[in-house]
């Protein structure tokens, strides 16, 4: 929340020990601050107040709010969805937590602002680089980085040389194509899509995550990728019509 010129901070924590009061006594420094910093210990976060006008302090701002929140999920325990790399099982529930909240958070910036937070997380050290999923460009390029990103998760074999081969040979990359001339249009199920996917392989092969329409291109790179992985071990194996 921002009140003035300064930005101001609340979340939920678990009461303090007597050790953490006692080390706030000694070094004059707020608790909230101590908490942040400590959970990111290779960097220096945050001064106690800043203000809103500079860009790299709403930058800090904004970081300082997604490790706070950090700590307080941590603290409450509560649960979420998708596994983070680096976390530790017992800690999973927690970070996907906090993944969640702080893309809530970052969505309520300015685009600029968002681009600004969203590099200076991703410049952390893991897992706190994770606490904002990438933003990639809506074009090719940045489709089959998406889908790489999502298909890792999985553990779906392909490569970016591998996915560009076959959408150019398929498609030309025209993500709107669909091929109404050959025995698959002449059934009623034509190829479409990036990688030339038929309906009934979109649906069984569909990545969790992507959306459910198969001329989204991430959707559609990612269906493809998982179905040849099972029908010839990875998109690289493909050469020709599949």
């Amino acid at each position: 929340m921002i009140s003035g010129m300064h930005a101001r901070i609340s979340f939920p924590y678990k009461p303090i020990t007597n050790q953490q009061r006692m080390s706030v006594r000694q070094t004059g420094r707020p608790l909230w601050l101590a908490l942040a910093e400590k959970s990111m210990p290779s960097r220096k976060l945050i001064s106690s107040r800043f203000p809103v006008s500079s860009g790299r302090a709403f930058v800090a701002s904004g970081t300082a709010a997604l490790a706070l929140t950090m700590c307080a999920v941590f603290a409450s325990g509560q649960a979420s969805a998708a596994e983070i790399a680096g976390v530790p099982n017992e800690l999973q529930a927690p970070a996907q937590q906090v993944q969640q909240q702080a893309v809530q958070f970052d969505q309520t910036l300015p685009q600029s602002q968002q681009d600004q937070v969203q590099q200076f997380v991703q410049g952390l050290p893991a897992p706190f680089s994770q606490l904002l999923p990438p933003v990639f460009p809506d074009d090719l390029d940045g489709w089959i980085h998406h889908a790489l990103y999502l298909m890792g998760q999985d553990n779906i074999p392909g490569s970016y040389d591998g996915i560009f081969r076959n959408v150019m040979r398929e498609s030309g990359g025209n993500p709107q194509a669909i091929n109404l001339y050959d025995s698959n249009a002449a059934a009623g199920i034509p190829s479409k899509g990036l990688l030339q996917v038929i309906d009934p392989t979109f649906q069984a092969y569909h990545v969790d995550g992507t959306s459910w329409d198969i001329y989204d291109p991430v959707a559609n790179i990612a269906a493809a990728c998982n179905y040849a992985a099972h029908r010839y071990g990875s998109i690289d194996n493909v050469f020709s019509a599949y």
